[in-house]
């Protein structure tokens, strides 16, 4: 009886992720924001495959004339030069190795703090749930930029700083989330039918309330990432991301800033790869949220 009750669940369970995946492909901006980023991750992960130079060496062949300004596209450099005379599109491509790199770490320890702190309160309840609330409503009540620049100017320069201060201060809406559902499912029939069998805590939280909470933490891990993302390019653009020599695109857009007029290639890369990241991970955003809310269905 047993065995077949769960085989029954199993069906159900996978019948609901294969509806979700279905309903995902019909949303065309979503799919084809899919098929970008994993474009842009292919690129990333075999920047130094593919990229023409080294994205921190200097053009030897640039005269003395053109040192210290920035060159147009040319044939040896399709995106042009900086003013250090080195290859941007070297540098984009390692520069977006970074970025996503910023945005996929910080959205784990981010999303990891969020499920621990939300489930530990959504289940517990009572006090331990009113005083991890708290906690939340602090870390919230304070702008985290402001830590950000504190804590980045206290550190040393390096990119996993950047990382754990991004993660470190952007899980408190993963946790209300992770609450919320956990409140609204422990109620339900079987959670309580768990616990009647002797379920422990443990197994209820793994096997039961986490799999039924998954959906709205997908679609909170994707929008994490871009706004991890921003945030690093913001931090990089005010000279406190990615140290340099290494590339990022926001340390890119940073050392653009002073060409705005007459090197509009210093700019204009970074920038374009930066929004279509962003809008990207937003689109998937909407088709993931479409495709597991019954209500929002087509």
């Amino acid at each position: 009886m047993n065995e077949s009750v769960a085989q029954l669940n199993t069906v159900r369970h996978q019948s609901a992720w294969g509806i979700a995946l279905r309903q995902f492909r019909r949303h065309r901006l979503a799919v084809f924001s899919f098929v970008l980023l994993l474009t842009f991750t292919l690129m990333a992960v075999f920047a130094s495959v593919i990229s023409p130079y080294n994205p921190n060496d200097i053009d030897p062949r640039a005269s003395n004339v053109n040192r210290g300004f920035p060159q147009p596209p040319t044939l040896e450099h399709p995106l042009g030069t900086d003013n250090f005379n080195r290859d941007q599109l070297s540098r984009a491509l390692h520069g977006l190795r970074v970025s996503l790199a910023v945005g996929f770490f910080a959205m784990l320890i981010s999303v990891g703090l969020g499920i621990t702190v939300g489930a530990v309160a959504g289940y517990a309840g009572g006090l331990l749930d009113n005083v991890l609330m708290r906690i939340v409503d602090i870390f919230l009540s304070v702008p985290s930029f402001i830590f950000f620049l504190a804590l980045n100017a206290l550190l040393a320069p390096s990119i996993w700083n950047v990382i754990f201060i991004l993660g470190a201060f952007s899980w408190m809406d993963v946790a209300r989330l992770v609450r919320a559902e956990f409140l609204a499912l422990k109620e339900r029939e079987f959670i309580i039918s768990a616990r009647a069998i002797g379920a422990t805590p443990r197994h209820i939280v793994l096997r039961h309330l986490l799999p039924n909470a998954l959906a709205p933490i997908l679609v909170a891990a994707t929008l994490a990432i871009p706004t991890a993302i921003l945030s690093e390019s913001a931090l990089s653009f005010i000279g406190l991301g990615v140290p340099p020599p290494d590339a990022s695109l926001g340390n890119m857009l940073q050392g653009a800033k002073a060409w705005l007029v007459n090197a509009w290639w210093m700019w204009l890369t970074p920038g374009v790869i930066i929004s279509l990241i962003v809008l990207a991970f937003n689109f998937i955003g909407d088709g993931l949220r479409d495709a597991f809310d019954p209500t929002l269905r087509r």
